[in-house]
């Protein structure tokens, strides 16, 4: 069975129904925590008189810290389609934020104030739980051997720095760029094989945006660990993240407006571009308040819930 690390203020905690258990020892790197933590966990659950505080008192702070993070680009063929992408695209779309970029799953999101498009994308986030130190061939049988956890993730991206730009990194870079948790949710072997049937939802206000399985990825985690091993070497605790599904705030002009804007100067082409996306009223705005959960339906396994408000700088 499924365990759910969070890390707070008083350390780290195994959550147990509606209580957190206290794990004795310090953790200072996720690989001891996917390592002493989860053992000390498993034997803080089997015993019935250990003590708990309410989950409802702890404030989850983020449980990665210092990862090297690598995204995958629409990587949803919901998200592709509503982006004008091939769905059968044939090559995966692979970049990175910066580690500066991630934060804790109820706290504040900035809005730097030259951004005007802010945009969301829950997105699974697959924990390394072995170190990849050069080219190797992740089998779907294999990926067991490479996940230490799964997690709830938020690639917030300013889209008017992104696309105007073509600055992917530095678009998606800003510091709470990249709300993780609230849990290490670390699975059992035979539990990583579900990872498609991990339902992703977001909502902005109260207002369901984004709900999609996880099994809409075209490029899938084995795939994508085989082909970044020949690309970067990747210490335990390092993420991935697998891409969104539909219903992100950022819709691309209609085919015929494309047209036209290609005969643009490339400075008004993009002017126009943000002008447009300006009046859109799903962008993310100062006091918006998302909430991003990851769970399979029948609740075996559950990444939690995070809760971030944005705030202009």
């Amino acid at each position: 069975m499924s365990i759910d690390l969070i890390r707070h203020v008083d350390g780290w905690g195994v959550v147990r129904g509606t209580d957190v258990l206290p794990l004795p020892g310090v953790y200072e790197t996720t690989a001891e925590v996917l390592d002493d933590g989860v053992k000390a966990a498993r034997a803080v659950l089997a015993d019935p008189g250990a003590p708990s505080v309410p989950l409802a008192s702890v404030t989850p702070l983020n449980p990665l810290r210092d990862a090297r993070i690598v995204c995958q680009g629409a990587n949803y063929r919901s998200h592709m389609i509503e982006s004008g992408m091939d769905p059968e695209r044939a090559f995966n779309m692979l970049f990175t934020k910066s580690t500066a970029s991630l934060s804790g799953p109820f706290d504040d999101i900035v809005r730097p104030a030259h951004v005007r498009l802010l945009d969301y994308e829950v997105e699974l986030g697959i924990v390394l739980g072995r170190a990849i130190t050069g080219p190797v061939t992740v089998t779907a049988e294999q990926l067991a051997d490479y996940v230490g956890a799964f997690v709830v993730a938020n690639d917030v991206s300013a889209r008017d720095v992104q696309l105007p730009q073509g600055q992917w990194f530095k678009g998606k870079s800003y510091r709470t760029f990249c709300p993780v948790g609230p849990y290490l949710c670390v699975p059992e072997p035979h539990e990583v094989a579900r990872w498609a049937d991990l339902r992703l939802t977001l909502s902005v206000n109260g207002e369901p945006r984004q709900d999609a399985l996880a099994g809409d990825m075209v490029f899938r985690p084995a795939e994508t660990l085989t082909e970044c091993s020949q690309l970067e070497t990747f210490a335990i605790g390092d993420l991935l993240l697998t891409g969104t599904p539909g219903g992100v705030a950022l819709q691309p002009p209609k085919p015929l407006a494309q047209r036209l804007a290609a005969l643009l100067p490339e400075a008004k082409k993009w002017e126009l571009f943000v002008q447009a996306q300006s009046r859109s009223r799903t962008y993310l705005q100062p006091g918006d308040t998302i909430e991003a959960s990851i769970r399979t339906d029948d609740g075996a396994l559950d990444l939690g819930t995070q809760r971030t408000t944005v705030r202009g700088a």
